[in-house]
């Protein structure tokens, strides 16, 4: 197999010990082998440690590093982003799983097409773990008008090029981070769709976005355009109103239901 670089992998965790393992397993799953994967702890109460300690000791691939104080998910990714010492940056939160070929496959189809930024489908699981017969895929190129537009990459499924796009460092917003990361990127290089089904998102887990109401959401998208984005009121409450007419559009053309 051709290596391809190193693959530093983003973990942000907070009380996640009863699911991080399964997390940890897709990881040391991948049939591609040049990765380190970078969990970084936000001050959890469940005893992480414990568990993480026991494959850290196994593999020295796995570096665990805790926050100093409750600092959320924005802090906790650019902690872990300053430790990341490879070329390519992926992305993977502590409760979600990806496919064994899932870093293979997409490290050829950026190297082979000379992209710096991209993404695969994904499907959804409850917090059992079933498959919910729910598939997400996007558009297969994503411009910065079109990223400004909408959230497209899951970001268990993002993958982007260390030495053309550098080091990244987002506003610490509560929610909407990736995004706030995904749009950064987009002004400087496009994204790109691998369309097949690499990674399961765990939906419905108590705390996650996918948990809260639409007026929540809205909020934190307003927030994400004028707190970390910087933008007028005018251009927020622009974004924003994208954002919910781009979501409805998801939703016919981009989810399947199988």
């Amino acid at each position: 197999m051709q290596d391809y670089g190193l693959v530093s992998i983003i973990m942000p965790n907070f009380n996640c010990a009863a699911l991080i393992g399964f997390s940890i397993k897709t990881v040391l799953a991948q049939t591609y082998k040049n990765w380190e994967l970078l969990i970084q702890d936000d001050c959890s109460t469940d005893n992480p440690e414990v568990l993480i300690k026991h494959y850290e000791d196994k593999d020295p691939r796995i570096k665990f590093e805790r926050n100093l104080e409750f600092s959320g998910a924005a802090v906790s990714r650019n902690n872990a982003l300053k430790r990341a010492k490879g070329r390519w940056i992926a992305f993977l939160d502590s409760d979600d799983l990806w496919e064994p070929d899932k870093l293979e496959k997409q490290l050829r189809f950026m190297v082979e097409n000379n992209y710096h930024f991209s993404y695969t489908g994904y499907q959804e699981i409850d917090n059992y773990g079933k498959e919910t017969g729910c598939v997400i895929s996007g558009p297969k190129h994503i411009s910065k008008i079109g990223m400004y537009s909408f959230c497209w990459p899951g970001c268990l499924t993002v993958m982007y090029d260390r030495e053309a796009i550098g080091l990244l460092q987002i506003a610490d917003i509560k929610k909407n981070n990736d995004y706030a990361m995904w749009l950064k990127i987009s002004q400087i290089a496009e994204c790109h769709l691998l369309d097949e089904v690499l990674a399961k998102y765990r939906r419905g887990r108590v705390g996650s976005v996918s948990t809260h109401s639409c007026t929540t959401m809205i909020k934190w998208h307003y927030k994400l355009w004028h707190d970390a984005m910087e933008k007028s009121h005018f251009s927020s409450t622009f974004w924003t109103g994208m954002n919910l007419v781009c979501g409805v559009f998801k939703k016919f053309h981009y989810v399947k239901r199988l």
